[in-house]
């Protein structure tokens, strides 16, 4: 059982380095690189790809996203909780299709509120458990169209 495991993984990572080398992203639309202990992604990574649709880094030690994220005209939803984020991924604010965004469980102060709130897309932006400002719990409300999910200030995420 383990070997077939091992030996599809393997197959997974032929084929992602074949396209990677072939410069062809048109069969890859969601990418899960959750809980792998990735401190950064390589510019040459989201260039590569850029018709994703979904990417899932959930997990992971990221603090910041190369700028190259906004060639990734066609991405939905992105899931960076559980990362180290101190500021928030400002590029994002720039994907005109981008649906969904997941920053819950960083370390997360500051909002671009006025970005987000001119996003055509954005549906839902969840920050529980981020220690936000008080500016940005209240200035939030009356200007975003979508759905943000925030911890009430002060609240802590549960132990792992």
């Amino acid at each position: 059982m383990l070997r077939k495991m091992g030996e599809a993984v393997a197959r997974v990572a032929r084929k992602v380095n074949e396209t990677v080398e072939s410069g062809s992203d048109t069969l890859v639309h969601l990418i899960t690189l959750a809980n792998n202990e990735l401190k950064s992604l390589t510019s040459k990574f989201m260039t590569t790809f850029c018709q994703l649709r979904e990417l899932r880094l959930e997990g992971n030690f990221l603090h910041r996203l190369p700028s190259e994220v906004s060639t990734l005209q066609h991405l939905k939803a992105i899931d960076l909780s559980r990362n180290q984020f101190h500021d928030f991924p400002e590029q994002l604010t720039t994907l005109p299709a981008l649906e969904t965004i997941n920053l819950e469980e960083n370390e997360i102060v500051d909002v671009p509120v006025e970005k987000l709130a001119a996003m055509p897309a954005l549906r839902s932006i969840n920050l529980r458990f981020n220690p936000l400002n008080a500016e940005v719990r209240v200035i939030a409300p009356p200007l975003i169209k979508f759905d943000m999910l925030m911890s009430p200030e002060g609240a802590r995420a549960p132990p792992p």
